[in-house]
């Protein structure tokens, strides 16, 4: 049984999100928490916190290493978090006298906040490189029929007209603001969470703070504060996500009003057919990018729900983000996959 759109059998076309999928696969999120664990244990090595040779012992351990799906699936049923026996296995294949030496300092929530954040960053690329080949396609789409003219329409009626270029630069500004507060926004996001049990990095000592410097260096993040119960970077990420496919949205939701039959000031290859009217030609894609921007918009509310966390870690706010930000970065995925097949699908867009 599939839950989600995004894996459905039979959905899952329709939904597809291509490359970004991947960053949510569960052996992608393994390996994230590997590589965390390998590189604490480097900087912890460098630093003189663990033993010389401790960290190459972890590091071919985890290059190695296969875990218990089952056992990891029925600890998390109790532990709430899979990280207790990830560790667990981890130490066992490390073996004597090194095993001690795996997750030193560090809890559960830097292993899985980190692990997103590793994540989220090629994510983000991707989103990055097709927020870019949409602006193109729009961009040579104006080139070749921004001349053509078109009603205007305001609160849906007839105003004054305009021409294809007119409205494809409302089209395109959006995602050129969206691609400009990206930049703003990975300063903020993509940093290394690493405060051990209550945020303090308390085992550590006087070296919390240069092995904490040390292992953003080497996980490529921007170095950082504990901020295990400080959502906001996460909740902004949301709200750009809803901004990129809000602004597709509003393309998908003007094209499906151009290709009505009684406007018909756009035409479409390969719209979709009716099993009850053979003649009609449906504008499936521009709709899905109506439904996914009212998607994202509809989750950026639990997003914001997620910010509470209470005292020094919560279990309920912070389980709150695992079902919704993964979907809402599938969901832009899917949407910038279907805009950018859609412009190209575009076979004359005018007043005819």
């Amino acid at each position: 049984m599939s839950a989600t759109v995004f894996d459905n059998p039979i959905l899952g076309k329709l939904f597809d999100p291509g490359q970004v999928a991947r960053c949510f696969e569960l052996q992608a999120e393994i390996n994230a928490m590997l590589r965390f664990e390998t590189a604490l244990a480097r900087v912890q090595q460098n630093a003189g916190v663990i033993p010389q040779g401790a960290a190459r012992a972890i590091e071919a351990a985890a290059d190695a290493f296969s875990p218990d799906l089952d056992a990891l699936s029925e600890a998390t049923r109790r532990d709430g978090v899979c990280v207790p026996e990830l560790v667990r296995q981890l130490r066992k294949a490390v073996g004597e006298p090194n095993a001690q030496h795996v997750h030193f300092g560090a809890t559960s929530q830097d292993v899985i906040d980190t692990s997103l954040i590793l994540r989220l960053k090629p994510a983000l690329e991707q989103i990055e490189h097709e927020i870019a080949q949409v602006t193109a396609g729009l961009t040579r789409l104006a080139g070749a029929s921004g001349s053509q003219k078109l009603n205007g329409h305001t609160r849906m009626q007839t105003a004054l007209p305009i021409t294809v270029g007119d409205k494809i630069r409302n089209w395109t500004r959006p995602l050129q603001d969206a691609a400009v507060a990206l930049e703003a926004l990975r300063p903020r996001l993509l940093r290394l969470q690493f405060g051990g049990a209550v945020g303090t990095l308390d085992k550590l000592g006087e070296n919390g703070k240069d092995i904490s410097e040390a292992l953003a260096v080497e996980l490529d993040l921007a170095p950082s504060v504990n901020w295990h119960t400080q959502r906001g970077a996460l909740a902004a990420l949301a709200g750009w996500l809803s901004e990129v496919t809000g602004a597709l949205g509003k393309i998908g939701q003007d094209i499906s009003l151009m290709a009505q039959n009684e406007v018909s000031e756009i035409a479409i290859s390969g719209g979709g057919g009716s099993s009850a009217m053979p003649h009609k030609q449906n504008p499936v894609s521009a709709e899905l990018l109506v439904t996914l921007a009212r998607y994202n918009a509809a989750q950026t509310g639990g997003m914001h729900q997620a910010l509470i966390h209470e005292n020094e870690r919560s279990g309920a706010a912070w389980s709150l983000e695992w079902m919704i930000l993964p979907q809402m970065v599938l969901s832009c995925g899917a949407s910038l996959r279907t805009a950018g097949n859609l412009i190209g699908r575009i076979e004359r867009i005018g007043a005819e």
